[in-house]
């Protein structure tokens, strides 16, 4: 059985990038986007769908690093409870790491990392004290109150309390 490709990575690449690029514009040179999925190694993806390159959106981050900052999230609760990325069996944490190393070695700047909902967890001091000896910062977010649902809260002046972080602007 042959199979047919059925995702364009070329023309991923060349709208996103074009989209992108048009938003940046719109919003005096700062654009905050958000990546579903894995940026590296996006093997998932790769088998839903043909054709798909696993590395596509490190590609496309790579093409706008002169642009782009990257913020790495990560939950306080998976790296307690140490949770595996079932394709590779390595942590959470342990993948934060490696995809700060693979971020830089195609040469985009890693600004920080956000551990959320953190709520003085050993597991996640221990990988916040890990991060800052690498010399990368950190910033820790707390649970927000009403967090999905209350969005008049969440909006407000109390919906990010403390503040997230304070990333030049």
């Amino acid at each position: 059985m042959i199979q047919k490709t059925g995702f364009d990575n070329e023309r991923y690449f060349k709208e996103q990038t074009a989209e992108i690029l048009k938003r940046v514009d719109r919003f005096n040179n700062k654009l905050y986007l958000e990546f579903g999925g894995k940026l590296l190694y996006d093997y998932y993806a790769a088998r839903v769908l043909p054709g798909y390159d696993p590395n596509v959106k490190m590609r496309l981050l790579s093409k706008l690093k002169d642009k782009a900052d990257v913020v790495l999230c990560i939950f306080a609760g998976d790296i307690e409870r140490k949770k595996i990325r079932a394709d590779f069996g390595i942590t959470y944490d342990t993948d934060a790491l490696k995809l700060i190393d693979n971020l830089r070695a195609w040469g985009i700047n890693v600004l920080g990392v956000v551990i959320t909902r953190f709520d003085e967890q050993p597991a996640a001091i221990i990988f916040k004290n890990k991060l800052e000896r690498r010399g990368i910062s950190v910033y820790t977010h707390r649970f927000t109150k009403g967090y999905p649902t209350d969005v008049e809260t969440i909006v407000s002046k109390n919906g990010n309390d403390p503040p997230l972080f304070p990333l030049p602007l």
